[in-house]
């Protein structure tokens, strides 16, 4: 897995290429903490993502920690068992886990 960040204005772009899961998120989670204080918006391209586990739910949907600033979060590119991934998370706990707000862009 490898993640590449790009920065346009506010918004950050990190596209990861590989799976997603509990070796992969701890580096995630790095490259989304390292951005600058100044990015508001944060969009995961999951193009070159074919799997992910219950991780990318923590990645995803994890509350802002203390002292790290707000960022919305949305996510583009989802492949099939990714999206089926997060469809069922939002069938079970649509409050936990609000498609409505992450989603954008083709999927």
């Amino acid at each position: 897995m490898n993640a590449i960040t790009t920065l346009n204005g506010t918004t950050a772009t990190i596209t990861v290429r590989g799976d997603i899961d509990f070796d992969t998120l701890p580096p995630l989670r790095a490259a989304a903490d390292a951005l600058p204080a100044h990015v508001t918006g944060l969009r995961w391209d999951l193009n070159h993502t074919c799997f992910m586990d219950a991780a990318g739910l923590h990645l995803l949907f994890a509350p802002t920690p203390p002292g790290h600033p707000y960022r919305r979060i949305t996510v583009t590119g989802l492949r099939p068992q990714p999206l089926r991934l997060l469809g069922l998370a939002a069938e079970t706990n649509p409050a936990t886990f609000p498609l409505d707000r992450l989603l954008c862009g083709s999927m």
